[in-house]
Order: C-alpha cells, then sequence, then structure tokens
C-alpha cells in the first residue's frame, strides 16, 4: 500500500505478519537490541519520512517481557518514528493494558487508563487503536487524539452462527457493567440468525480482589448461552456466571472474549466442564494455558483480518464505522 508502513515490535510479531498478511504487505523492518544493564533501542531500520506509520504492540506480559517493558519499549519507538519524520503515526494496540483501571473506587487511587494515554500522546501520536477495551466510552474520553475502538461482535458473530443449533438462544453478561457489550452482540446475531435472542446478567460485586453476587437476571432454561466478556483473566467470573446458567437450566454454556490473559488457576477454569468451549482472540497468545487444556477446550478466531481492513480504512480515509456496525 503506497505511503504507508506497518512495523511490529518483537513481542507481538506473529500477530504483526498475520496483519501484514491480510494486507497483502510486509512488515516494516526494524531494529532491537538489548543491553547488559537492562537498557533496550529500537528504531525504524528504513526511511518513515512523510509516511503513514502504524506500529503495532499489545501489551500483555510474559515470562519474557513484563506489561510495563511492552510499554516503555512501544513508547520509545513511537518516539523515534515521528523524529524520523513520519507524517502519521497510529499505535496499534491490539490488547491495551490499564484500560481497566478508568475510575477511583477508592480514595487517592490512580487513573491509569488516563496516565497511559498521556504517556503515549507525549510520543505526539496522531491515533491510538485496539480492540474491545473494557469501557469504550472511559478510553476515549481519556485521550485528546482519535481512537479507533474496535470489538469483537462480527468476529464472534460469523463464528456462532453455525454452532447456535436451532433451540433458543440468550446472551448473558458476567456483570451489569458489561450489558451494553453483550447487548451489541446479541443485536448483530440476531439478524443473522434470522430469530429473536434472549438477554441475561449476572450480578458482580468487587472488594478488595474478592467477588461476590449470585443473582442472575433473565431467563436461560433450555438455552444455549453465550457469555460474552472483554478479556479473562483467572476465568473465576466467566466461570460464575456459566454455573448459574447452568443451575436455571441453560442447555449449554459458552464463553466468549477477545482477550484470554489466562494467569493464575486459568487451567482448571477452562477445562471445567461446565463450559462447553471458550472461544478467544489472538490479541494475547494463550502461553499460559497448558498445551493440552488449550487444545481441547480453547478455540482463538484470528482478529488479524479485522485490524488489517482497519487499518487499510484510516489509511484511506474510509469509514469504520462500516466495517464494525451492522449485520452481515
Amino acid at each position: 500500500m503506497e505511503g504507508m508502513k506497518l512495523f511490529s515490535l518483537n513481542a507481538s510479531r506473529p500477530f504483526g505478519e498475520k496483519v501484514a498478511q491480510a494486507l497483502g504487505i510486509s512488515l516494516a523492518e526494524h531494529e532491537e537490541r538489548d543491553f547488559k544493564d537492562g537498557e533496550h533501542k529500537a528504531r525504524p531500520l528504513e526511511s518513515v519520512r512523510g509516511e503513514d506509520v502504524y506500529v503495532l504492540q499489545s501489551l500483555n506480559g510474559d515470562p519474557e517481557q513484563g506489561v510495563n517493558e511492552r510499554l516503555c519499549r512501544l513508547l520509545f519507538f513511537l518516539g523515534a518514528v515521528r523524529d524520523a519524520g513520519a507524517q502519521r503515526v497510529t499505535a496499534v494496540i491490539p490488547y491495551m493494558a490499564y484500560a481497566r483501571k478508568d475510575r477511583r473506587t477508592k480514595s487517592r487511587d490512580p487513573l491509569s487508563s488516563r496516565y497511559l494515554a498521556m504517556l503515549l500522546e507525549a510520543m505526539g501520536i496522531d491515533a491510538v487503536m485496539t480492540l474491545d477495551v473494557h469501557n469504550p466510552a472511559a478510553f476515549q474520553n481519556a485521550f485528546r487524539c482519535p481512537t479507533h475502538t474496535l470489538d469483537t461482535r462480527r468476529l464472534f458473530a460469523d463464528y456462532m452462527r453455525e454452532r447456535c443449533g436451532d433451540g433458543p438462544v440468550v446472551v448473558a453478561s458476567p456483570d451489569p457493567g458489561g450489558v451494553k457489550r453483550a447487548q451489541g452482540f446479541r443485536e448483530m446475531l440476531e439478524p443473522m440468525l434470522d430469530r429473536e435472542i434472549g438477554a441475561a446478567y449476572m450480578e458482580k460485586r468487587r472488594s478488595e480482589g474478592k467477588v461476590s453476587g449470585t443473582l442472575l437476571t433473565g431467563g436461560v432454561e433450555g438455552a444455549t448461552v453465550l457469555v460474552v466478556d472483554d478479556l479473562i483473566s483467572s476465568g473465576g467470573t466467566l466461570l460464575r456466571a456459566a454455573q448459574a446458567c447452568l443451575d436455571r437450566g441453560a442447555k449449554v454454556v459458552y464463553g466468549l472474549a477477545a482477550h484470554g490473559l489466562f494467569v493464575g488457576d486459568a487451567d482448571r477454569v477452562v477445562s471445567d466442564p461446565q463450559l462447553s468451549k471458550l472461544i478467544v482472540t489472538d490479541t494475547v497468545p494463550p502461553t499460559r494455558l497448558d498445551a493440552e487444556v488449550a487444545s481441547q477446550h480453547l478455540e482463538v478466531v484470528s482478529a488479524a483480518p479485522l485490524f488489517a481492513e482497519a487499518i487499510r480504512r484510516a489509511h484511506e480515509n474510509g469509514s469504520l464505522t462500516e466495517l464494525l456496525g451492522g449485520p452481515a
């Protein structure tokens, strides 16, 4: 694509290569060097002067690189690209760390999502692109530059349309805060199935890291229930919702989430028989899961084509609204 370059930092290179392939281009070349004192540097190895540049890096951590190191590498590379004369710079962050801390729940709490926005904007970026942030409104309000907030509605609706069967279907949110996300998914899936889809949500209260609340609102008896969330950390919230639905007579429960972090006791949760299957995207590789558990209980839907089309449209000043909205 003329006038555009896509870089992917090494930690997210497998996903970046999928995006580049979907765009029909090669990733732009760059260098990352680590020094013995723990410092590092990254720089583009080809000219970016006057170019529309997209820099891809997911901000999940793993044993090799923590979240903060990945963030630091991304910030420095964005700054280097801007200093090298790029005309427009977009940070493409498939999984956005710190997005959940967007409000104060206790006195003197940080607003981490806003601080992250300030750091990114300090590098001179023109826009940021991400997938299924925890609270899209809070995320958009944290930035002064344009935000391209992609979502998984169409990805998961296309994937599930042949798996819902002929019986009743209910889309559920595992907590009240995710009701709008579940509603958007239900509105996408309903015309694809050409029948009415039910809605449900779970009560959830969190204090000092402990989750409580058992109330389930909505009818699920005899239904295929699709529990939709933005991410899975340990999986406890999703499993609570699945158990509540089965206790109320649900036929089968699927879990769907954009990002699978799979920390703590996630192996046990993912393999729990109460979940028929867990579906996530490839924004975060499931490296923390046991390989056998992942192969038997996890299904991965690639978000790379979605990011590729969003980047194409952003570069050509096309409509992202048309990309995300409306049934197929």
